[in-house]
C-alpha cells in the first residue's frame, strides 16, 4: 500500500515562502510521475504543479514562476517550494502520483497551508 507523508505547511503573510516536502513509499518511486494537488476551503482538490520522472516539470497558470516542484529519487521525496505567496494560495496541499492525468488511489493526510493578507 502506497503511504505518502507530506510536511512543511504553516501560516505565512502574503509575500512569504514555505518548503513543502512529500514522502512516499512507492517502490518505483524513481519512475513515478509526482504531483502536488491543493484543496482550497470550499472546493475541489486541484492540481498546481507535476514532475516527470525524467525531471520535467508543469504548472498551473497561477503559480507559475512563484511555486517549483523538484524530486529527490534517493530519498523517495518530492518537494514543492512556493515563493510570493498569496492568500489564495491558502489550503490543504497534498502530493500523489499522476498518471494519464489522473492520481493515485491512496491519498495522505496533507499539510495546511494558510496565507494572511
Amino acid at each position: 500500500q502506497v503511504q505518502l507523508v507530506e510536511s512543511g505547511g504553516g501560516l505565512v503573510q502574503a509575500g512569504g515562502s514555505l518548503r513543502l516536502s512529500c514522502t512516499a513509499s512507492i517502490r518505483i518511486f524513481s519512475i513515478s510521475h509526482m504531483a502536488w494537488y491543493r484543496q482550497a476551503p470550499g472546493k475541489q482538490r486541484e492540481l498546481v504543479a507535476r514532475i516527470t520522472e525524467g525531471g520535467r516539470t508543469n504548472y498551473e497558470d497561477s503559480v507559475k514562476g512563484r511555486f517549483t516542484i523538484s524530486r529527490d529519487n534517493a530519498k523517495n521525496t518530492v518537494y514543492l517550494q512556493m515563493n510570493s505567496l498569496k492568500p489564495e494560495d491558502t489550503g490543504v496541499y497534498y502530493c500523489n502520483t499522476i498518471f494519464l492525468g489522473r492520481p493515485g488511489g491512496s491519498w495522505g493526510q496533507g499539510t495546511q497551508v494558510t496565507v494572511s493578507s
